[in-house]
C-alpha cells in the first residue's frame, strides 16, 4: 500500500484547507519543493499534488511551482486541479508529472476521460470527491446528484490507473478516515482506489491495511504529516505490511 504525502499548493505555497473551503487555508511551508524534497527525504515514494487555485479556476495557475518541486525530486508525482482538457494533461505530462488526476470533468465530461486513457495510457487517475456519498466537483463548490460508486463504474473498462476517494465532510478536520466507504467502493469496482480525507493517525492507515485487498493501492496523508500526528517511518512500515 502506498502512502502519499500530499501537497496542495494555494498561490505558491503548500497549504491545507478544511473541508476544502479556500478561506480556511493553513500556510504549512511557503517553499513547497523543499517540502517535497523533505518527504522523499523521510522515505516516501510518491507525491500528491493538488492545485488548488487551478481546481477554482479550471486552468493551471501553479505551474512555476509545479515545475519546482519536479526537479527537486525524483520520486513520481501526481496532480489534480483544474484539469479539464487532452491539452492540459499533455502538458502536465510533458512538464514531468507521473499521473494526471481528473475530477470536475469526469463528471460533466466522462468521455474525455475514457479518450484520455486510450491516449494517455496508464497516466489517468479519477478524483472522486464526495459529500455524503454525493460526488461534488468545481474544487468541491457544487454537490452533484451523482453517486460515487455510480460515477466510478463507468471508467471501469476505461483503463483509469486508479481512483482517488476523498470523503468532504472529513477532509482537513483529523477525524479519521471514512475506511468503510473506502472499502465498499473498491469492492464495487475493479480499478484501485486511494483513500483521502480525515486520515488522523497511524491508526488509519492500519485500518485501511485491513481491507487493502479490497482493492485499496494507497492513502493519502496532509494535514496529519505537517503536524506531526504520523511519523513517515511507521507510516510507511504498517503501509508495507
Amino acid at each position: 500500500m502506498i502512502v502519499f504525502p500530499a501537497i496542495d499548493l494555494k498561490d505558491g505555497e503548500a497549504v491545507r484547507l478544511l473541508k476544502g473551503d479556500m478561506d480556511t487555508a493553513t500556510v504549512f511551508n511557503t517553499n513547497p519543493a523543499a517540502q517535497a524534497k523533505e518527504f522523499e527525504d523521510a522515505g516516501f515514494e510518491f507525491l500528491h499534488m493538488v492545485d488548488l487555485n487551478g481546481a477554482f479556476e479550471g486552468r493551471p495557475v501553479n505551474r512555476g511551482v509545479v515545475e519546482e518541486i519536479i526537479q527537486t525530486v525524483s520520486m513520481p508525482t501526481q496532480l489534480g486541479g483544474g484539469i479539464r482538457d487532452l491539452k492540459t494533461i499533455e502538458q502536465w505530462l510533458e512538464t514531468g508529472v507521473s499521473r494526471v488526476i481528473l475530477g470536475t470533468v469526469a463528471v460533466k465530461n466522462p468521455n474525455l476521460v475514457i479518450e484520455a486513457c486510450k491516449v494517455f495510457p496508464g497516466k489517468i487517475v479519477v478524483g472522486i470527491d464526495a459529500r455524503g456519498g454525493m460526488v461534488a466537483t468545481e474544487g468541491w463548490a457544487e454537490t452533484s446528484d451523482l453517486e460515487a460508486t455510480e460515477l466510478a463504474r463507468k471508467f471501469e473498462d476505461a483503463g483509469v490507473s486508479a481512483i482517488v476517494y476523498t470523503d468532504i465532510d472529513r477532509d482537513g478536520l483529523l477525524q479519521g478516515c471514512n475506511v468503510e466507504s473506502t472499502a465498499n467502493l473498491a469492492r464495487a469496482i475493479s480499478i484501485p482506489v486511494i483513500a483521502s480525507g480525515g486520515v488522523a493517525s497511524v491508526e488509519d492507515i492500519k485500518q485501511l491495511k485491513l481491507v487493502e485487498a479490497a482493492g485499496i493501492e494507497g492513502v493519502i496523508c496532509g494535514r496529519s504529516i505537517y503536524d506531526g500526528r504520523i511519523d513517515p517511518k511507521e507510516a510507511l512500515r504498517i503501509a508495507a505490511g
